[in-house]
């Protein structure tokens, strides 16, 4: 079974850091390449770039009152949820189907239900 883990390319989990600007702000953000490939498939599902698509989440986490304290965390698992709601079907693995499209408030209902 870990065969499949260990033998994957190394390149992978290797860490990039890229710098970008919020609101005029010059911050770094550090992911592994597996995380910077997902976020780069969400954001041209959308007709965004990596740092449009971080600029967005980060405004629209702050309107509905997150804590971003650790930011790549919170990057991470959103790389995590919108492979595991590709798994589910509620993400079409279609990547021309954009997720802006997609009917969030059912798919949030579907996923608290999973989950409790």
């Amino acid at each position: 079974m870990c065969e499949l883990f260990i033998k994957a390319d190394a390149r992978l989990w290797e860490s990039a850091t890229r710098s970008l600007r919020i609101d005029g702000m010059v911050t770094s953000v550090r992911l592994e390449n597996f995380f910077w490939a997902k976020l780069e498939e969400i954001a041209q599902r959308d007709g965004m770039n990596v740092v449009q698509l971080i600029t967005k989440l980060h405004h629209e986490s702050i309107d509905a009152g997150h804590d971003l304290g650790n930011f790549t965390s919170f990057l991470r698992v959103c790389c995590a949820r919108y492979l595991d709601l590709q798994l589910s079907g509620d993400v079409p693995s279609d990547l021309s189907r954009p997720i802006a499209g997609l009917n969030a408030r059912d798919i949030l209902g579907r996923e608290r239900e999973k989950y409790h």
